[in-house]
């Protein structure tokens, strides 16, 4: 019975004859798997800070007063079996706004687990001098604002409580100050669509990191925001913010069945930028898949080619006694040998670009404001290296080392004579 050593011997011995071949084929393992581990930190950290600045940002739910679908007319159900057409119907006139909102506010207090906070938001006009810039101006209660943002921990200038301090306080999105050449302490006018003007004070600048929100967004005392947009004692948005993220999708839609309104999550606020990570993802391992399958062919043409050159040793050492299965064990060991030692090259490889890309520096502002590659470093990404390049090594070692252990010793011999 031939021993696991003798095995790898001659495994060893055979991976050493074609040294050019063997170094080719741990190459191909190391660079899709050394990439594989670079692409890998690097995708899923921009992925994992972007959802953090979103859950730290945005509330985790969203109720709106608007409805997913439109109501439906009277006379539907009415004649439910007719052929009716309804034109040019308009929308009733009335002032927007989630209707009983303080009644479904103390219903949500009660459910455990769950902050929330009443806004009014409106598109506005800032004027100061001769700049025009649009934006949406939100009224918050600075006491709620700080149990579902972190709107007061992204201040760069100015303080939350200022709003409550000054007459006709405004806090001001990084971006939204920039463009209207805004500083602390300047007087701008917030013009509302329907004409009201009120001048206001700037008290504060906020920075979330997330582009959408710093280039557009103000914030103002609820009660000025209702005054301003002419809805006194109206919201438009109940934010709530929960210990559990992972729960925003089932409470929003348990709260959209009970009160009507739309009720988005995070998630789905966000799902056009995470539909584009599942995409990323497939990319990567779509790439990686490719260049590890190139890997592998190299790997069984090797095998394949060992097990034909040495055709008459099989047929030898079959001769005098060797098993199916230790023969099958020499060339599967072979394969082995390519991954580990691929892997580990990998793991090298994989360790020196992520530092390399940590190493250069750069800014941009695309979703999010980042300065250099954000890398999420785990033994995770290593491990699925080292599995599947070792699992895919042994794989194509395994069709050869079948065929050579079927080989017939009488037909060898007498093929040769």
């Amino acid at each position: 019975m031939a021993g696991l050593g003798l095995s790898a011997e001659i495994a060893l011995s055979h991976l050493l004859r074609r040294r050019r071949q063997s170094l080719v084929s741990v190459l191909g393992v190391a660079l899709g798997f050394g990439f594989f581990i670079a692409m890998a930190a690097m995708m899923q950290g921009f992925q994992k800070d972007f959802v953090a600045r979103v859950i730290d940002v945005q509330p985790h739910v969203v109720i709106k007063d608007e409805f997913r679908r439109p109501p439906r007319q009277p006379v539907y159900d009415l004649y439910p079996a007719a052929e009716i057409g309804l034109r040019g119907l308009k929308p009733r006139e009335e002032v927007r706004g989630i209707r009983n909102a303080r009644a479904v506010m103390d219903r949500l207090r009660r459910v455990p687990g769950v902050a929330l906070a009443p806004t009014l938001s409106g598109q506005v006009l800032l004027r100061f001098g001769s700049r025009d810039v649009a934006a949406t101006a939100i009224g918050i209660e600075p006491e709620s604002e700080r149990r579902v943002s972190n709107l007061e921990k992204d201040l760069v200038a100015g303080t939350l409580d200022a709003l409550r301090a000054t007459a006709n306080g405004i806090i001001l999105g990084e971006g939204v100050a920039q463009k209207a050449g805004v500083g602390m302490d300047d007087l701008i006018s917030v013009v509302s669509p329907d004409g009201t003007v009120m001048k206001m004070k700037v008290v504060g600048i906020v920075s979330t990191g997330i582009t959408t929100v710093d280039n557009f967004e103000t914030y103002m005392l609820l009660k000025k925001a209702q005054i301003l947009q002419g809805r006194l004692d109206v919201v438009n948005r109940i934010r709530l913010k929960l210990d559990d993220v992972e729960q925003a999708q089932a409470l929003a839609a348990r709260i959209e069945g009970q009160v009507g309104y739309r009720t988005e999550s995070w998630q789905e606020s966000n799902s056009n930028v995470l539909g584009i990570f599942v995409i990323q993802n497939a990319i990567m391992y779509s790439t990686v898949g490719a260049i590890l399958l190139v890997a592998c062919f190299g790997i069984f043409n090797i095998i394949s080619t060992v097990v034909f050159e040495k055709s008459r040793d099989i047929a030898i050492i079959k001769a005098i006694g060797f098993p199916e299965s230790a023969i099958r064990r020499i060339f599967v060991l072979e394969g082995l040998a390519v991954g580990c030692v691929g892997t580990l090259c990998g793991w090298m490889l994989g360790l020196f670009l992520t530092e390399l890309l940590a190493s250069i520096d750069f800014r941009i502002e695309g979703f999010i404001k980042t300065q250099g590659f954000i890398l999420h470093r785990t033994v995770t990404h290593y491990l699925i290296a080292g599995g599947f390049s070792i699992a895919a090594a042994t794989f194509a070692a395994w069709l050869p080392a079948r065929r050579a252990a079927r080989l017939n010793p009488v037909d060898i011999v007498r093929g040769a004579a």
